[in-house]
């Protein structure tokens, strides 16, 4: 299969080439029926010869090609429709009834607070070739409206506020948001993707978009909202949309950038369950961090015997700590009441020694890198470990149940 993709330099192309690169190479095997053999990158460095030479190749088309900013409202339509017309006059110029997928947006809908929008505008007359090159040629035509696009890549100050956000937090540069209630539908660019994908399969969520009232007497009282803006799954829908979107406020997407940005100072890691909001949102903060904030020091307690560093503290899960033992030297000879931890030696050769408080009975573990092994220290024995080496190190991985607190430490010193 020869795929194009327009726009191919922009956030969501961008995003997508790269990717379909790991399926075509074999690095990403999840979607063992898509088998691509060339990937048609058009931007704007490339010539009107090559897109159409690629229009002619291709088996599979994605137009993500657009403009978002220009300095009039003509701009903006003239630039989005021209390069629309100009992809579907090559493909129809070949022949080529190969399957195509459109980037429209939610804004396309021109209701609510998008009601005046020019780059909706736009997006709704695209729309309309794309719809009409299906009826004209037979070929598929998957057209997508849009909601807000997250990921890494996007432009700041250009493709979306989130994006804004985002590298202002991670560059400690103020912004401002201009109303915290204001409402967003977000689509990670990673959710996009595979949706992508589902559709290169032949098998694209469909959707009908109602706007301004039930489509027949018939509509199944479900339909609340007829927006425009909010798809409304059908197998026969006209449009298709990505079904795993979020919806949060401004005020709730900076909130919770400051909560990660406050992470490297507390090392207190915020909750992000799997497939949540706060999850893929974490993810993208990241990815907008410079070389200088990437990298960030923790403290290191050092004495004597050696160094003891908290890495992370969760809310939910407890703590991480890296303990240091110079040879020879012995650690802990503490007990705890309900606390328990997970030793895992990393590098060297120790002793781990466990009893039970108030008998003689000891519990010894002799541990090694060479085998890695997680040794519990169970509440209400005294436990240390020892290095055995007389000349490295010894490496300790620690977990702790819960995040030491100074003022309840359930810490109690007795020899082993």
């Amino acid at each position: 299969m020869n795929i194009l993709i327009t726009g191919a330099h922009g956030f969501v192309g961008r995003n997508l080439s790269e990717n379909l690169k790991t399926i075509r190479d074999g690095r990403n095997r999840t979607r063992p029926g898509i088998r691509i053999d060339e990937i048609y990158e058009f931007d704007r460095k490339n010539t009107l010869k090559e897109l159409d030479e690629w229009c002619e190749k291709a088996d599979f088309v994605f137009h993500f090609a657009g403009v978002h900013r220009y300095q009039d409202s003509a701009g903006i339509y003239a630039g989005n429709t021209s390069a629309a017309s100009r992809l579907l006059k090559l493909l129809e110029k070949h022949g080529n009834q190969c399957p195509v997928v459109f980037s429209s947006s939610i804004q396309a809908a021109l209701s609510g607070r998008f009601g005046f929008s020019p780059y909706g505008y736009a997006k709704r007359e695209c729309e309309a070739q794309f719809f009409l090159h299906e009826e004209k040629t037979g070929a598929p035509v998957y057209v997508y409206r849009f909601p807000n696009l997250v990921g890494k890549w996007a432009r700041p100050d250009y493709n979306s506020a989130v994006a804004t956000f985002c590298d202002a937090v991670a560059k400690d540069r103020p912004f401002t948001v201009h109303d915290p209630e204001t409402k967003l539908e977000l689509l990670f660019i990673d959710d996009l993707l595979e949706e992508m994908y589902d559709a290169l399969e032949g098998h694209p969520h469909r959707a009908d978009y109602p706007e301004g009232g039930p489509l027949n007497d018939d509509t199944d009282a479900r339909i609340t909202v007829n927006d425009g803006q909010t798809p409304w799954p059908s197998k026969t829908g006209r449009y298709c949309y990505v079904p795993v979107t979020y919806k949060a406020t401004l005020g709730q997407i900076a909130s919770l950038l400051c909560t990660f940005h406050e992470q490297q100072r507390s090392h207190l890691m915020p909750r992000i369950p799997k497939d949540s909001l706060e999850k893929k949102l974490y993810s993208v903060y990241v990815s907008y961090l410079p070389k200088q904030k990437a990298v960030y020091d923790l403290d290191m307690i050092r004495d004597d015997r050696g160094s003891f560093t908290e890495i992370i503290a969760t809310t939910t899960h407890g703590q991480f700590s890296v303990n240091v033992c110079r040879p020879g030297a012995v650690k802990g000879q503490h007990w705890h009441n309900s606390k328990w931890e997970l030793f895992i030696v990393m590098s060297g050769h120790g002793l781990i020694r466990e009893r039970r408080i108030g008998t003689n009975k000891v519990m010894e573990y002799e541990v090694t890198s060479d085998r890695i092994q997680a040794v519990h220290m169970i509440p209400g024995c005294t436990h240390s470990i020892q290095n055995l080496s007389d000349k490295e190190d010894l490496i300790i991985l620690m977990w702790a149940n819960e995040i030491f607190d100074p003022e309840r430490p359930d810490t109690f010193k007795e020899n082993v």
